[in-house]
């Protein structure tokens, strides 16, 4: 893997999965937190015609959240306030795709009644005992890392914030740019895919982002909805920053996040 290239297609990320990237080289903050595969996106359920749910309060978001407990993989953290990014610091060249700008970045979508973040860490992988310098390399950079933003609504706006991301996934599946605090960012385009179980509804998509020179960064993107709640988990693996390989979105983590919920 040539780091350089890692690098540079990372200063080419959104401030968001930079910040993931940087923890990934540099170890994890505890501090801070903030309340207030190809195909056809799937849902497990369609959404429901029941009245909505009432919007869970920042203190009960918070208990809500994953926590360390609830891994049996990984460490859980609170998103370092320094790391968060919040809406005035993104921009979406096309207005259409801001919904996928906001979900790419962990900015909380719509108008939230609270909001709480978590960041995981998926546990290094072990290289073979015969692996060589570059396959011990690529083992110790084959991590994921997710970034999880929990919103929760009142009068029907976490159904919006579904309806907004799916129209958005069809719309800029060509690709769209953007900017997060100063920096500029491509999305070559959106491939939706297979989303996870246990929301009422759900978005999969794989947005991949190119650097200067062509280097291709997967990022996975799936936004679920639980009643009010909405959950969105934002995967990267640094391992294939530059080499544009494709790699598994953590059902894991969703698992026992959406769990929580109820």
């Amino acid at each position: 893997m040539r780091l350089t290239g890692v690098r540079r297609t990372a200063l080419a990320a959104s401030a968001a999965a930079l910040a993931l990237l940087v923890t990934a080289c540099g170890g994890s903050s505890d501090d801070g937190d903030k309340a207030a595969g190809d195909g056809k996106a799937q849902g497990d359920k369609t959404a429901s015609a029941a009245p909505a749910a009432k919007a869970l309060t920042a203190a009960e978001l918070d208990k809500a959240a994953l926590a360390q407990a609830d891994v049996k993989n990984g460490k859980v953290t609170k998103t370092a306030a320094t790391d968060d990014v919040t809406k005035d610091k993104v921009k979406a060249d096309n207005k259409a795709c801001e919904s996928l700008v906001f979900a790419e970045t962990g900015v909380p979508l719509g108008e939230p009644a609270a909001t709480v973040k978590r960041t995981w860490t998926e546990t290094p992988k072990k290289p073979a005992a015969d692996a060589g310098t570059e396959e011990a390399v690529k083992a110790a950079f084959d991590v994921d890392k997710a970034l999880l933003t929990l919103a929760s609504y009142d009068d029907g706006g976490a159904e919006a914030v579904l309806k907004d991301v799916k129209e958005a996934a069809g719309t800029c599946a060509g690709g769209f740019a953007f900017t997060a605090v100063g920096e500029p960012a491509k999305i070559a385009k959106v491939t939706e895919g297979q989303a996870p179980a246990g929301a009422d509804e759900a978005v999969a998509m794989t947005m991949t982002m190119t650097g200067d020179e062509g280097d291709e960064f997967p990022v996975k993107v799936v936004v679920t909805r639980k009643g009010s709640t909405v959950v969105t988990f934002t995967v990267l693996n640094l391992a294939a920053a530059g080499s544009g390989e494709d790699f598994p979105f953590p059902t894991e983590i969703s698992d026992a996040q959406l769990a929580k919920l109820g």
